[in-house]
């Protein structure tokens, strides 16, 4: 099972970007350039280790990216679109979802104050103002959020084809094995019933006994001679016993 494929609106808003970022480069100096990059590198520092490892995943995304309850790539996108807009140039830290989302969320308030936030008390509120002075670090921040956040999701769809795919693997071997177990019992069924057939069959042709004519041992004729005396016992002759001579004292 695929993944849907991205957003195509998506991937030209990130192209557009990197031309940008390309086209702004070839107008800078090798030190403006390095600088930038150095700055980079420090936006990259305080995504990760310094908002990615102290804190879950779902929290860590959520203080990152665009969307309801979204914190810093919403900031920064709102005040690059509008810098004028006073509304998008601070935020209350006492707001719930700034509290939960940004000063709750370790590094997510120190990356808010690299992009040029600094706190301020105004009317006895606290407030973090961001300084107009920082719009080059607003704007690298702002791409690296971006950039983190296009990884993120490439690895998220990664991980969901891969756990998808896995799913049918595991499915399809299961309805395997089912079908295996479902074979051997049809086949041992159809080997019963023809070993029961042919049982049948040769109970069918197998000749009958015949009872009647199977041979019996004859019993002695009644003229057999007996050992001892030389008589018949069928013989008409009287039998003469042998007396004892007398006794003489």
């Amino acid at each position: 099972m695929s993944s849907p494929p991205p957003d195509p609106e998506f991937l030209a808003a990130a192209a557009q970007r990197r031309n940008v970022t390309i086209g702004q480069a070839s107008q800078l100096s090798s030190s403006e350039l390095l600088r930038q990059h150095e700055q980079r590198q420090k936006f990259r520092r305080l995504i990760d280790p310094g908002i990615s490892r102290p804190n879950s995943q779902e929290a860590a995304m959520a203080s990152l990216k665009v969307c309801s309850g979204c914190i810093l790539s919403k900031i920064s996108e709102n005040l690059l679109r509008e810098p004028e807009n006073p509304k998008f140039r601070q935020f209350k830290p006492t707001n719930d979802t700034i509290r939960r989302r940004l000063i709750e969320t370790k590094g997510a308030l120190e990356y808010a104050i690299e992009m040029g936030f600094r706190p301020e008390v105004k009317e006895f509120q606290p407030l973090y103002v961001w300084n107009e002075r920082k719009g080059e670090e607003l704007r690298l921040g702002a791409q690296i959020l971006q950039e983190t956040i296009e990884l993120a999701e490439q690895k998220l769809a990664r991980s969901q084809k891969n756990a998808a795919e896995a799913k049918a693997a595991t499915e399809a071997a299961t309805r395997n094995v089912l079908l295996a177990f479902m074979d051997d019992r049809k086949t041992k069924m159809l080997r019963d019933q023809r070993e029961r057939h042919n049982r049948e069959v040769q109970a069918v042709h197998s000749p009958s006994v015949d009872v009647e004519g199977t041979t019996s041992t004859s019993p002695p004729p009644s003229n057999a001679e007996m050992p001892g005396s030389g008589h018949i016992l069928s013989s008409s002759d009287p039998v003469v016993v042998d007396e004892p001579p007398p006794y003489r004292g």
